[in-house]
């Protein structure tokens, strides 16, 4: 009797030993950071190898690192991701979120210059599906992330005449403040209104009367709304509306339409 119990036992004891052992062996494989980005922080801290740091920041943060550059501080370099704009120590030991300035000369956001180029091309890449609010004598083009919840939003769209009078053709980008999915997974109020006036027969007027209130059609089509406003994210849209200069520059918050103009004026 005591042989088959110790007998038994000794099977329950091997078999619990070999699923731990494989189960460690699975959650190592799992958290373990890959040899080559472990090897990173040995690296000389000065120098910077931009495979290596986007390997350890996806493995440690689970960002997506789109774009590395050097920076005038010595061993920092700004990456622009899938999540916004953010600094790192060459080596990857260190991350910062926020902005940093230069003081040497005039106060200078670093990352500004790199973000305009990623903005200029993201223009590009979503111009065929914009809603545009064309200036008959276009003299400026500004691209505005907006949502038509906005209070200053309105504001502005309510004045588009004014804007285009001056010659200032706007250009919209779709931005729901609420996000693209609540935490249940199923999306936003503020994304289905958003996606239902780009895809109405006229988005145009609809666009006018989801900001007059009125009622907006509920639509569905392929319209990049989701990828509109991750683009946002990426180059640093936090509210609306946010303006974007032809130069890549971006205006945060509402511009009456002769200060904007005077603003474009001077660039």
């Amino acid at each position: 009797m005591f042989k088959k119990v110790l007998i038994v036992s000794s099977l329950i004891i091997t078999a619990m030993s070999v699923f731990f052992a494989i189960n460690e062996q699975a959650i190592a494989k799992d958290s373990q950071v890959p040899s080559t980005i472990a090897k990173a922080a040995e690296l000389d801290p000065t120098k910077l190898n931009v495979d290596l740091l986007k390997a350890k920041i996806k493995a440690k943060l689970g960002l997506i690192v789109d774009k590395v550059e050097k920076t005038p501080i010595p061993g920092i370099a700004l990456l622009i991701t899938d999540q916004g704009l953010f600094y790192a120590s060459y080596n990857g030991d260190y991350f910062i979120q926020g902005k940093v300035y230069s003081l040497v000369n005039a106060v200078t956001d670093l990352a500004e210059q790199s973000l305009a180029k990623v903005r200029l091309a993201g223009m590009e890449k979503f111009k065929d599906d914009m809603i545009v609010y064309k200036a008959k004598d276009e003299k400026y083009v500004v691209t505005v992330f907006t949502d038509i919840t906005c209070g200053y939003c309105r504001k502005m769209h309510k004045q588009m005449d004014d804007y285009n009078a001056r010659g200032i053709t706007f250009r919209y980008l779709a931005y729901p403040r609420s996000g693209i999915k609540d935490r249940l997974g199923n999306y936003t109020e503020g994304f289905k209104d958003l996606r239902s006036v780009w895809c109405s027969e006229d988005p145009n007027q609809a666009m006018t009367n989801a900001k007059n209130s009125q009622g907006i059609g509920y639509r569905v089509c392929d319209k990049p709304i989701e990828a509109e406003f991750d683009f946002g994210r990426q180059v640093g849209v936090n509210g609306t509306p946010a303006i974007i200069l032809s130069t890549g520059m971006m205006v945060p918050g509402y511009q009456p339409p002769a200060q904007l103009e005077q603003l474009l004026k001077n660039l």
